[in-house]
C-alpha cells in the first residue's frame, strides 16, 4: 500500500491583496475537496506575515493530484490568481520518511 501524497504550497499575494486570496480559496476549496482523492486542502496565513499563505494538501495518489492539477476549475483558478498573487506558487512535494 503507497502512502497518500503530501504537498505544501506557499503563496505570496501582492499587498494588500489578501483578502481577495481568502476568497478565491473560499470559493474553489469545496470543489477541491469533493475530488475524488482528495484527503486535505487546507490554507493558512503565515503569522505575522499578512501577505503568506501556506497551502497543504493531501492525495490518495499522485494520479488524483495529477487529475487535480488537469481540472478545468485549477486551470481557471490558475488563471485568476495572477491578479492578486505576486508570483508563482512554490510547491514541494513531501516524501514520507521511516522515523528511526
Amino acid at each position: 500500500m503507497t502512502s497518500p501524497l503530501r504537498a505544501i504550497v506557499l503563496i505570496k499575494v501582492k499587498p494588500g491583496r489578501r483578502a481577495e486570496q481568502e476568497a478565491a480559496f473560499a470559493a474553489l476549496a469545496p470543489v477541491v475537496r469533493a475530488e475524488p482523492g482528495c484527503l486535505r486542502y487546507d490554507l493558512h496565513a503565515v503569522e505575522g506575515e499578512p501577505d503568506r499563505f501556506v497551502l497543504i494538501e493531501e492525495w490518495i495518489s499522485s494520479e488524483a493530484l495529477q487529475a487535480h492539477d488537469d481540472s478545468e476549475h485549477m486551470r481557471k483558478a490558475d488563471a485568476a490568481n495572477g491578479a492578486f498573487r505576486s508570483g508563482p506558487a512554490e510547491v514541494l512535494l513531501l516524501e514520507s520518511t521511516p522515523v528511526a
